[in-house]
């Protein structure tokens, strides 16, 4: 089921948000990095803030928080995490249809992120083309992200699923 987010998905979001750095984007950046990336350990208060500004939506399966999309009002996506145990699930590209129907609502005609080298086929396989490479600079490491963009126009690909 997917939801708005409630001020108490936060302690779950910030977990969420933790292990899913720690255990899938491991696999392109250094230990370095994703230390800086996701911090020590969760940071529930940093999630509750965010939830407070923007639109966010949870994938909830059995009373657990197994994805989440952060949307703006501008078409900005700035955060679509899932968990590892979840990923290849299609929950992912479902806060995707999610944001979708809301950026359609709003009249918007074009969604854009800074997606990760993980993220990065995800959203391509979805019709969103690579504005151009970055290098961030966050908590003392630079990190390679892409900025990418979908027009409303942008025939957007059938999404595959594989299932375990």
């Amino acid at each position: 089921m997917i939801r708005p987010a409630q001020t108490s998905d936060a302690p779950q979001i910030a977990e969420l948000f933790h292990r899913t750095v720690r255990e899938v984007n491991a696999a392109h950046y250094t230990p370095a990095q994703i230390q800086a990336w996701a911090g020590g350990k969760p940071e529930p208060e940093k999630w509750l803030a965010r939830l407070l500004v923007k639109r966010t939506f949870v994938y909830e399966r059995d009373g657990r928080v197994c994805g989440f999309v952060e949307f703006e009002e501008t078409g900005h996506i700035d955060a679509l995490y899932v968990r590892a145990e979840s990923q290849r699930q299609g929950v992912a590209s479902q806060l995707l249809l999610r944001v979708e129907t809301e950026a359609e609502l709003l009249g918007l005609d074009r969604l854009f992120t800074e997606a990760s080298i993980t993220a990065r086929p995800f959203f391509q396989a979805r019709g969103f083309n690579v504005i151009e490479p970055q290098e961030v600079w966050y908590r003392g490491c630079t990190f390679t992200n892409y900025r990418m963009e979908r027009n409303r126009l942008t025939q957007v690909p059938e999404p595959t699923r594989s299932v375990p």
